[in-house]
């Protein structure tokens, strides 16, 4: 497109939605001809109200980063050098080519990461690569972050996708544990604005209860911040709900007909008495029974644990009591505790409660058997599996977004294991830590080239919202969903040259299908010409969006509902729309077996003998125990080449306590190096009253210190790589999680 054109369409002020995080802030990105000029909070956005983070604010100097890649990379003579698309998509074929032909598509791993789940294309054409892909050599970041959820969904109320939001704007006790929504911005919670919310909290009479081994941001805005052991948040709930056990203050509500295993929950925490968990956790029997009798007690209260009671070596335990809890004390699915979204491209079931049920353990890893979990295998066997020979090794790969020698547990052996590939293929906007060994880099548009649709973490959103947006900026080269298409055809074998329309007419077909599918109470008298005319002008993400939006629960039906919702109506509302907060879904959401709560499911009481024992024999607690941390201005790994938000003093520190310190004979600001079982590494000493004693933190993500990096500011601001300390060889048994939080470690004075 000529200059003067482009300048012409996208000069102006464009309302979209930032795709930086969970939180899905509304943005006014002012533009002036090709470039971004100012990016600010949306203040007409009726969920985000105006507010904005600084990762938003740089949305703009990600989409003109230099080091951001344009085009393709092919590796020639050991070097990634610049290659047309059909260089590249022919360099995928023969590659991935020669590897199934010699060792079969069990030695293809596909790899996802959180950003897949930021963008529409993406988030539409990921179950297609899963299926082209037709390996059992699944890993995506839910290993190292939230599959202790999924499994507890599944189970509970069998719906892995299903997870309990506190109901923030209008509860009067929040819980919190392993969370710092004030830095993250919200965890499988969709909430933007987050600190304006907290501030109504109060406001409205309600209470906010932090629990965390350092007095975060959001713990310092807290009525009252618990200090508690790395790792034991299991032992403490356990004791929440033995008190309200012994005390008689469970009240199922109008669940009571609709759960079963209530006896076995109180079998199962009989022996975790505030006295007896106290020890272990370092919370007093006095706090404990009173938050007990507090959340029983409150008009509408709720309990939510994030990252950093998941990522332990009991996560999936952990959520099993944050979910009892929450039922026990009749708080689940009730306005102002815990509920669930409703976005507005599904469809409501308000049926009989009642399903197929969940399982896990379909199929197993090949060398230490660690059975699928919502079909992936754990990010922590991930070396393993590429380092043992034998059939079935993994020797090509496909990362998608990822940057897992960054954010996988044992970078180092991460690191040697991609080097040894026979060929990988990344599908990544920079030449990272991972993304240096790749054979062939496709690297996506920049999402201002991209229509904008929040499809995935509306799933998980406070309220039913909906906002669409046209691309602001001319496409550079081929759009995201046309790289997926050619993707999946080379797998299915129909070429590197193969039309990608013909993937994106078949997904089109196969929706309007399943639309039309007897047997799935289609609704309406639909008829599938009057559908494909009125997608004809569309997209292929438009059309796919476009039909779940028109007949979801809000949508018009092709006409058939009057005012409902479709593409068209969506784009006369550049803000978006809100329909509402979170409603009553249970018991029609119930999807288990038996139609009810099954609160204790063998594979959960099998692993709490686990539990059991350590409260028998609990480790000795003379040592330094290490977790990490998240800062406003850094996602993950991938925000580090952005100036403004890496300058100034390095974050990249270990905050230890004071007292800690002066032990160990370690100064503020000098260097020390921390040794855990896999790894060391040498750091900045920071001292903090804000971390409990015994414990030391450090950042994730960084350590852009590596040669063939291709980010410039990363470099400069390199910091290390927390996770050369975490251990591989540890994991929640029931879910597969990584265990990032909790790691014993050495702290050393140097010279």
């Amino acid at each position: 497109m000529p200059a003067d054109q482009t300048q012409q369409s996208a000069t102006g002020i464009h309302f979209r939605t930032c795709p930086l995080c969970e939180a899905t802030c509304g943005l006014a990105i002012e533009v002036e001809g090709d470039r971004v000029v100012r990016v600010r909070g949306d203040a007409q956005d009726p969920f985000s109200r105006g507010f904005i983070c600084p990762k938003g604010s740089t949305l703009g100097e990600l989409h003109h980063d230099p080091d951001r890649l344009r085009g393709p990379l092919v590796r020639r003579d050991g070097r990634l050098e610049e290659a047309t698309w059909d260089e590249a998509f022919a360099a995928i074929e023969a590659g991935l080519g020669a590897v199934f032909e010699e060792h079969g598509r069990t030695s293809l791993a596909l790899l996802l990461g959180n950003p897949v789940t930021h963008h529409l294309a993406p988030a539409l054409y990921v179950g297609p690569l899963v299926r082209a892909c037709a390996t059992p050599n699944f890993f995506t970041a839910s290993t190292v972050d939230q599959m202790p959820q999924h499994l507890v969904s599944g189970l509970l109320w069998g719906d892995s996708n299903v997870f309990p939001i506190p109901d923030i704007d209008r509860t009067d006790h929040l819980l919190m544990l392993g969370a710092n929504p004030l830095v993250s911005n919200g965890s499988l919670m969709t909430a933007p604005d987050f600190p304006g919310r907290l501030k109504e909290l109060p406001r409205r009479g309600g209470r906010l209860v932090v629990v965390d081994p350092r007095r975060s941001e959001t713990a310092a805005r807290a009525d009252e911040h618990i200090f508690i052991k790395p790792g034991t948040d299991v032992f403490w709930l356990a004791a929440l709900v033995q008190t309200l056990f012994a005390e008689g203050l469970v009240s199922l509500g109008r669940f009571e007909p609709f759960v079963a295993g209530l006896d076995e929950i109180r079998e199962s925490v009989a022996d975790f008495t505030p006295e007896r968990v106290a020890p272990i956790c370092g919370v007093d029997v006095e706090t404990t029974r009173r938050e007990a009798r507090a959340l029983a007690g409150a008009a509408a209260a709720a309990v939510y644990g994030r990252v950093g009671s998941h990522t332990v070596e009991f996560g999936t335990a952990t959520a099993w009591m944050t979910a009892v809890l929450n039922l026990l004390t009749g708080n689940f699915d009730r306005s102002g505790g815990v509920m669930t979204s409703s976005p507005i491209t599904s469809r409501i079931d308000d049926g009989e409660p009642g399903g197929g049920g969940y399982r896990i353990g379909r199929w197993k890893s090949r060398v230490n058997g660690h059975p699928e979990v919502n079909g992936e295998f754990p990010a922590a066997s991930l070396a393993e599996e590429m380092e043992t020979p034998g059939k079935g090794q993994i020797r090509a790969a496909i990362t998608v977004a990822t940057n897992p020698v960054r954010s996988y547990p044992n970078s180092e052996r991460l690191d040697r294991a991609f080097a040894h590939l026979d060929f990988h293929v990344a599908f990544d906007i920079y030449v990272n830590e991972t993304t240096r060994h790749a054979d062939v880099i496709l690297p996506a548009p920049s999402t201002l080239e991209e229509e904008a649709y929040e499809l995935t973490f509306m799933v998980n959103a406070i309220r039913s919202f909906a906002k669409y947006a046209k691309p602001v900026f001319e496409r550079e080269g081929p759009s995201e969903a046309d790289l997926f298409a050619r993707l999946v055809l080379v797998l299915r074998g129909e070429g590197a040259t193969a039309d990608p329309e013909i993937l994106h007419d078949e997904l089109v077909e196969e929706a309007v299908g399943a639309l039309l599918d007897p047997a799935r109470d289609a609704p309406g008298d639909l008829d599938r010409d009057e559908i494909m005319r009125a997608l004809e002008a569309l997209s292929p993400v438009e059309k796919l969006l476009d039909l779940k939006l028109r007949t979801g629960w809000q949508g018009d039906l092709f006409g058939r509902r009057s005012g409902g919702v479709s593409l068209a109506k969506l784009a006369e509302h550049p803000h978006g729309v809100d329909f509402g907060p979170m409603v009553e879904r249970f018991p029609a959401r119930l999807k288990t077996e038996s139609g009810k709560f099954e609160l204790a499911p063998q594979v959960l009481v099998e692993d709490w003998a686990r539990v059991h024992s350590r409260l028998e024999a609990p480790l000795a607690s003379d040592g330094l125990l290490l977790i990490g941390r998240r800062h406003l201005r850094s996602n993950n790994t991938w925000m580090h080449n952005i100036e403004t938000l890496v300058s100034g003093r390095s974050r990249c520190t270990l905050l230890i306590h004071p007292g800690d310190a002066e032990r160990l004979g370690l100064a503020k600001g000098a260097f020390c190096e921390v040794r855990s079982r896999v790894g060391s590494l040498r750091v900045e000493v920071e001292t903090s009253e804000a971390m409990m004693p015994g414990v030391v933190s450090l950042p994730h993500g960084w350590g852009h210190d590596v040669a063939g990096l291709r980010m410039e500011v990363a470099a400069r601001h390199a910091g290390v790589a927390s996770n050369l300390l975490t251990d591989d060889g540890v994991i929640d048994r029931a879910s597969g999680n990584a265990v990032l939080n909790g790691i014993p470690v050495e702290v050393v004075a140097l010279a």
